[in-house]
């Protein structure tokens, strides 16, 4: 078994490992991780095939993030996991990365705790089934509007991640919403389509009223007859809103940190992160 960077010609077996898991990521997302961190994508080859893989994305120097952990069911269990991790950590130990970021299933939590990761909060993976119904979409966000939504997320995340949540807009401007109270937003969100399911995420606001706004225009936007939403599980309104549209919780997530977590942002604002892949 070897490591070496991930590139381009590697999506195809990137996209196998993930359906073999169930999971919801698109050939568009393995390109973002790549654009963003293109020397922080690694794979693990055996016999000459891709049996792993794992990706970091780096917003604005402040903070780095871990994903895409991935193993072929058949080649679990000798480790590979763990040194596609190691290989991850040194990477951005090595850019000089003072806080690292990842969220952890129940399975993989005792191993991110063996390489110094820390609780930081909880997060529940809700779903919907549903018969959807197409509704037209009669106003998308102008570009004054959304640059007032990216500056404002920089505060909730932490960091500067305009360059993908505007890759996620272009995708799917019919999912950047937001809620206004005067001259300040009071709630945003963004929407990707994915293999599986539409996921909102990230879902910010202030109160529950912005909250529910958000959500019941998602839902109607959203052509899918299943949604994802990955929700903090303090936040004191979300998932009751959730639970109001039928949604369930499918499995738990926590959010963990690795160093000084110098810039945490706001999680108090947040209803729903935007996926465990991205932060």
């Amino acid at each position: 078994m070897k490591l070496r960077e991930m590139t381009i010609a590697d999506i195809p077996a990137g996209m196998r490992l993930k359906d073999l898991a169930g999971w919801n990521q698109t050939p568009e997302d393995w390109q973002r991780f790549l654009q963003s961190n293109p020397k922080g994508c690694f794979v693990a080859e055996s016999e000459g095939a891709v049996c792993g893989t794992v990706t970091t994305i780096i917003y604005e120097e402040r903070l780095a993030w871990i994903g895409m952990v991935l193993v072929d069911p058949k080649n679990r269990g000798q480790g590979i996991g763990t040194q596609l991790l190691e290989r991850a950590i040194e990477h951005l130990d090595a850019r000089h990365i003072s806080t690292i970021k990842l969220d952890a299933t129940p399975q993989g939590k005792p191993i991110y705790e063996r390489l110094g990761f820390v609780a930081e909060f909880e997060i529940e993976r809700w779903t919907l089934a549903r018969q959807a119904l197409t509704m037209p979409t009669e106003h998308q966000l102008g570009k004054p509007e959304l640059q007032g939504i990216l500056e404002l997320d920089r505060i909730v995340f932490g960091a500067d991640r305009k360059h993908l949540l505007a890759s996620l807009h272009q995708s799917a401007p019919e999912f950047t919403l937001s809620v206004s109270r005067g001259n300040n937003i009071a709630a945003y969100s963004f929407g990707r389509r994915g293999a599986r399911a539409d996921h909102l995420g990230p879902w910010m606001a202030e109160d529950e009223s912005g909250a529910r706004e958000i959500l019941d225009e998602f839902l109607r936007r959203s052509q899918r007859d299943t949604i994802f939403v990955d929700c903090l599980k303090s936040n004191p309104f979300a998932g009751g809103l959730l639970r109001a549209v039928r949604c369930q919780v499918a499995r738990p997530l926590t959010r963990m940190e690795r160093g000084s977590n110098a810039h945490p942002g706001r999680p108090d604002l947040l209803c729903a992160i935007l996926g465990p892949e991205f932060g």
